[in-house]
């Protein structure tokens, strides 16, 4: 049997599968550091990791840019050819997962059962070369944001048929989802947001989105969906201000809905810089909600202000991630999916795989540091002695809601003595290194 997908024909020739050999090899076309098969805290790499390949970056993006036509010339023609691709590309590097927009895999139409029999019929087509290769589905989802129809956004917009045209793209994404065994099912709005606030009614566009999302949800479970709905915050662009900012402000409106037991986020790394936070900061937001549901695993440039969607090969910024995913427990059903594209000037097909190696070495590394600092276990040692002041006496009693704001008065007029006490942000950092490259 091939170790990797055999279509129509071989769209990626003169490369094999994808094979770990250490970081002693200078083969370009190997893992350094992803051995798929290597246990860490009882589980595999590959059952840690769970990455998943990007349909639209990898196998429609062309490199054209605001200023620009494309750079990148794919040899696929058509629908089936776009598969066959993909799944080769898929089992020769190893993501065990994949994701894609409707219309990534699917033709779009004008009519709405012109769009619907294209989509039903890719569904299938899909379906067979999952059941041929074991690849599953992470995610998919509706492009409600390309098409000019979309300018004023879906779910908020103010013409009530453009909403009602991205429910049928919403309700055929969910079909296809459970036809393809999807483990969850995503949300990103584009658009859902505006451009100024003079001729929004943003107390209306929210509602719409609120009720959107219930129907969605309604229909999903209706038909069989037992994964995680999922929302990834980004704060602009397109839009000047779009209604999923960041991590707190989506939960903060799932809660308001009610929508929070069937909701998760899917927190993308660029999009959280973008909106002025960290990497870690959204996912550590999301975990502590009991709200983490996916990863789009990817960078931005520090020195451009939108969103680059860069592979990922910073360790730091990595590892700052593994140790919110794997204090979170993992990410269940989950996964790390590289929402990432090749460079403008990255013109060869094999920079694709050397893309998505990178990526994954850079991830495997961080598990297997943040792992060897949890089980060492001095840095939370060091985290919880900073609050030891609430593990006991008053400070529990406050915790406990045992203490009104006079007793609180009370205690701070008894106690004549407050140390200073050191956050040892520099000894930490400095510990941060030495698991690194000690």
């Amino acid at each position: 049997m091939s170790e990797f997908y055999k279509g129509s024909r071989e769209f990626f020739p003169g490369i094999g599968k994808i094979k770990f050999e250490g970081k002693g090899s200078d083969n370009p076309l190997s893992f350094k550091f992803y051995d798929e098969n290597k246990i860490i805290g009882g589980k595999t790499m590959r059952e840690h990791l769970r990455f998943s390949t990007a349909y639209w970056h990898s196998f429609c993006a062309d490199g054209s840019d605001p200023f620009g036509n494309g750079t990148i010339v794919h040899p696929w023609k058509n629908t089936e050819e776009k598969a066959d691709a993909a799944f080769e590309f898929f089992t020769k590097i190893g993501t065990p997962y994949y994701c894609f927009h409707d219309i990534d895999a699917s033709p779009d139409a004008d009519t709405v059962s012109e769009y619907e029999a294209s989509y039903k019929k890719t569904t299938e087509l899909l379906l067979a070369r999952q059941k041929e290769t074991g690849v599953k589905l992470l995610w998919n989802t509706a492009n409600a944001f390309s098409h000019p129809r979309y300018m004023n956004g879906a779910s908020t917009n103010p013409d009530f048929r453009i909403l009602a045209r991205a429910a049928s793209q919403v309700k055929a994404s969910l079909d296809a989802n459970v036809m393809l065994g999807g483990e969850n099912y995503v949300f990103w709005g584009g658009r859902e947001g505006y451009t100024t606030l003079l001729n929004t009614n943003m107390k209306k566009e929210l509602e719409h989105m609120a009720q959107f999302l219930t129907l969605a949800r309604d229909y999903g479970r209706k038909i069989g969906f037992k994964g995680s709905f999922l929302i990834e915050p980004k704060p602009m662009e397109p839009s000047k201000h779009q209604y999923d900012v960041d991590s707190a402000t989506v939960i903060g409106f799932l809660r308001e809905h009610g929508l929070e037991k069937d909701f998760k986020l899917n927190i993308e790394a660029n999009h959280a810089t973008l909106a002025g936070h960290s990497f870690d900061h959204d996912l550590r937001v999301a975990a502590d909600a009991g709200l983490l549901g996916s990863v789009d695993a990817n960078i931005g440039d520090a020195q451009n202000g939108w969103d680059t969607d860069q592979f990922p090969t910073d360790v730091y910024d990595a590892l700052k991630a593994m140790m919110v995913i794997v204090d979170n427990g993992g990410l269940n059903s989950g996964g790390l999916n590289f929402d990432a594209k090749i460079r403008r000037n990255s013109t060869d097909q094999e920079d694709l795989f050397h893309a998505h190696i990178g990526g994954m070495d850079t991830f495997a590394l961080a598990l297997e540091i943040a792992t060897k600092i949890k089980d060492d276990g001095k840095l939370n040692s060091m985290l919880t002695r900073r609050y030891e002041s609430f593990d006991s006496g008053k400070g529990k009693e406050f915790e406990q809601g045992k203490m009104t704001l006079e007793d609180l008065r009370d205690f701070a007029a008894d106690d004549s003595s407050i140390p200073q006490i050191s956050g040892k942000q520099e000894l930490i950092e400095n510990m941060l290194n030495r698991y690194m490259f000690g």
